[in-house]
């Protein structure tokens, strides 16, 4: 268990970012990471390399994010029924024009492209990283990235 925690609170701010930039809400990424943090826990004996847990355990969260992503496009919601907190956020944002600019290029992108751009971006993750926690080639993994780039490039030029 202590093995556990202590590996755990080493990688917890590139999963939290990760997730918060990938779910757009504090609390949604707070829910993100602590049920990726129970699922792994509860999973352990599943790892079978103790040295690719970060990869294992941020592979539990790219899933669990999907998954909440999943529920939320099932909805629909208006911009009335924004939380106040996502307001509040944007209120405080010193750049707002140029930041909701860049956010929204980047959920302009594919599922796909998003998760690998914020594992990267965010996460600090190499193209093998990601290729290894999206159980894709290196290759594809580093030609969407540079397409992504492209896409949000493309967009904020004009």
């Amino acid at each position: 268990m202590k093995e556990f925690v202590k590996r755990y609170e080493k990688i917890y701010p590139k999963m939290y970012r990760t997730a918060y930039y990938y779910m757009r809400n504090r609390q949604e990424a707070e829910d993100a990471v602590a049920d990726t943090a129970l699922i792994a826990y509860e999973k352990r004996e599943q790892l079978r390399e103790e040295e690719k847990f970060e990869l294992w355990i941020m592979k539990i969260l790219v899933n669990r994010c999907k998954k909440k992503m999943r529920t939320w496009f099932q909805k629909e919601c208006t911009i009335e029924e924004l939380p106040a907190s996502v307001e509040r956020e944007l209120a405080k944002d010193p750049d707002l024009v140029a930041s909701v600019a860049v956010k929204q290029a980047f959920w302009e992108l594919k599922d796909e492209e998003r998760f690998i751009v914020a594992l990267s971006v965010f996460g600090g993750y190499t193209g093998e990283e990601i290729a290894d926690i999206l159980n894709k080639n290196h290759s594809t993994v580093r030609s969407k990235y540079r397409r992504a780039l492209q896409k949000m490039r493309q967009k904020l030029e004009v």
